[in-house]
């Protein structure tokens, strides 16, 4: 009968410790996640206000460049693609941004591919000086 109580107490030691062990790593699971998801908040708050950043100097540069000529055209353009790029965060976020890059990765695998090993050897070379 002893015998049994020793079992059955070391069987209940060995799922209470088995509770234990997972316990610590579900929190630190959660709490990555939690981390995770603040910082992924943090960026798409960033992102916003970038946009609404960049929105801002277009307007200020048409409020600022001339009515007519070369910097007329200039300043146009710069504000036309400002503003655009402004709406473009606005609308798609840094999820949208990754997955136009990934969709354009994927539609061009050759190109992106030289151009990753291009950019590989460029940084190997850097390192090396």
């Amino acid at each position: 009968m002893n015998t049994g109580k020793q079992q059955k107490g070391f069987s209940q030691g060995g799922s209470g410790l088995e509770a234990s062990s997972t316990s610590p790593t579900s929190t630190m699971t959660e709490k990555a996640s939690q981390a995770a998801g603040y910082v992924g908040d943090k960026a798409e708050q960033a992102t916003s206000s970038v946009a609404a950043g960049m929105t801002h100097l277009s307007d200020t540069i048409r409020s600022h460049e001339p009515a007519q000529g070369m910097l007329h055209n200039a300043g146009e353009a710069i504000a036309h693609q400002l503003e655009s790029g402004g709406r473009y965060l606005e609308g798609h976020g840094l999820k949208g941004i990754g997955d136009d890059m990934t969709g354009l990765i994927r539609r061009n695998a050759i190109p992106a591919l030289l151009i990753g090993v291009g950019l590989g050897a460029l940084l190997a070379r850097l390192m090396r000086r």
